[in-house]
């Protein structure tokens, strides 16, 4: 009795143990276990991981390696995009950097100090680097050419690692924004957004006066962060700057400029930037940039495979660079870039300050029949409530979109998100109600109710301010 329950903890020990395994897995792949806690796997060498990344915080990852390939080797730490990044969703990658003999570390994103509100970069910079100290005292890897590669937001964060010590022997990114992360942003919302179909005031909002608010709400993170300043210290690391021909969430030829005159004012001799055909934004497999084609499944939807040519280019420049000839600085013809983006207004009191006075105004009239001062006007009754209704609405549509994506836009007519156009039909109303207790307030003060001017005066004020408002964050534009 006693060995049957020997045996069954170790069957459930190799299970649990395979099981985690399995996870990074590509699948159908035969999983089989070998000495030294490593695990063979598609013809590759997998083993588990946990080292302690910024602040002392265990992050877990895999390192895969080629059996029998010779050594030392060269070594690349991934560092992923935004959201919570599990190891799984880079498997390509990291396998396919493995294939070519560079030991690979790919670890899961830390979920502590990190969400959608807060993120330090600096923190997750941290992270990458106990990844690269891992590689280089791991044997069988060259603790001289030991490189990041950071994907997304990982293009802000890789080089501001790189920048910090010399034990990052070389640098590639792909789709990393040369721009500030809240002006990326907004140049990404608006390209889907165009993409649904929507098109006139709305994208320009987006562009403009919204993203103008988030910023002075301070809760998007690290919303200034400026690449330039990290670039510009990479002096000596070779560098290859990658973006998708079709990549749709960074501008790529825009980034692709900054990081050209950043990386040769630093006077970097071996920077090489290049664009990867048929690649989104993910340097994976797409027809436009916003679908991906084959590949396993993240979250139920597909990756893509990695496009022809991406993996093959970032591991003969790494092979060239551990070699001791690192490519010399070159930039490859950029793709074109459908729309520009746009700079972020600069904050100003004034982006809270004017709606939040329209909604005292507004709502300044029934709150004084409480009192019951003056008489009462219907008309002037429905344009408060729609000049209230109107003005929260004109700003919650955009920032809905800051918060959910493209797809809180939700459906689409003649060029416009339904709810937009409703908040347009709206903003016109407000216009003709104006109009209306205009005259209504005419006549009640001929009849002798003068006080009703006092009352009237806030949300005369309101409807006053609301038009050049209103044109500006577009509920009056077409």
């Amino acid at each position: 009795m006693q060995l049957s329950v020997k045996r069954f903890i170790r069957l459930c020990l190799v299970m649990a143990w395979v099981a985690s395994a399995a996870l990074f897995a590509a699948p159908g792949a035969r999983a089989e276990a070998t000495n030294g806690g490593l695990v063979r796997q598609g013809g590759l060498v997998r083993q588990d991981v946990a080292f302690r990344g910024g602040g002392g915080l265990i992050l877990h990852g895999t390192v895969l390696i080629t059996p029998g390939a010779p050594g030392p080797r060269p070594g690349i730490v991934l560092i992923g995009g935004s959201g919570p990044g599990p190891r799984v969703e880079y498997r390509q990658e990291a396998e396919a950097f493995a294939r070519a003999g560079i030991t690979t570390l790919v670890y899961d994103k830390r979920t502590v100090g990190y969400s959608r509100t807060h993120l330090d970069f600096g923190l997750l910079a941290d992270d990458a680097l106990a990844g690269v100290r891992l590689l280089r005292d791991r044997k069988g890897v060259d603790p001289h050419h030991v490189g990041l590669w950071g994907f997304s937001e990982g293009g802000w964060v890789a080089p501001l690692a790189a920048a910090r010590t010399s034990d990052v022997a070389f640098l590639i990114t792909i789709a990393g924004s040369g721009h500030f992360p809240l002006r990326t942003q907004a140049w990404n919302l608006t390209t889907h957004l165009k993409h649904r179909g929507v098109s006139g005031s709305f994208t320009g909002v987006v562009a403009g006066p919204a993203v103008q608010l988030v910023g002075s709400t301070g809760l998007f993170p690290e919303a200034d962060y400026d690449p330039r300043p990290a670039l510009k210290r990479l002096h000596r690391t070779p560098v290859l700057a990658l973006w998708g021909e079709h990549d749709t969430q960074v501008p790529p030829r825009e980034s692709a400029q900054i990081f050209r005159h950043a990386l040769d004012e630093a006077g970097n001799k071996h920077s090489v930037i290049r664009f990867v055909p048929g690649a989104a934004h993910n340097g994976h497999r797409t027809t436009d940039g916003f679908d991906r084609i084959g590949g396993p499944h993240f979250h139920g939807k597909p990756l893509g495979e990695l496009a022809p040519g991406y993996a093959h280019t970032m591991t003969s420049w790494v092979r060239a660079v551990a070699a001791g000839h690192p490519p010399t600085s070159s930039t490859a013809p950029a793709p074109s870039q459908a729309t520009s983006s746009i700079p972020v207004p600069g904050h100003s009191w004034s982006t809270w300050l004017a709606p939040a006075l329209l909604l005292v105004g507004f709502a300044a009239y029934p709150l004084s029949a409480v009192l019951r001062r003056g008489p009462a006007v219907r008309a002037v009754r429905w344009l408060s409530g729609l000049g209230l209704f109107t003005v929260a609405s004109t700003e919650l549509c955009p920032l809905a979109v800051f918060v959910l994506g493209d797809a809180a836009a939700g459906p689409v007519m003649w060029g416009r998100p339904v709810a937009w156009l409703v908040v347009q039909l709206c903003a016109l109303a407000v216009l003709v109600l104006a109009g209306v207790a205009l005259v209504g307030v005419l006549r009640e003060r001929r009849a002798g109710g003068s006080t009703a001017w006092l009352r009237l005066a806030p949300v005369a004020l309101a409807t006053a301010g609301f038009v050049p408002w209103a044109v500006w964050w577009g509920a009056l534009r077409p």
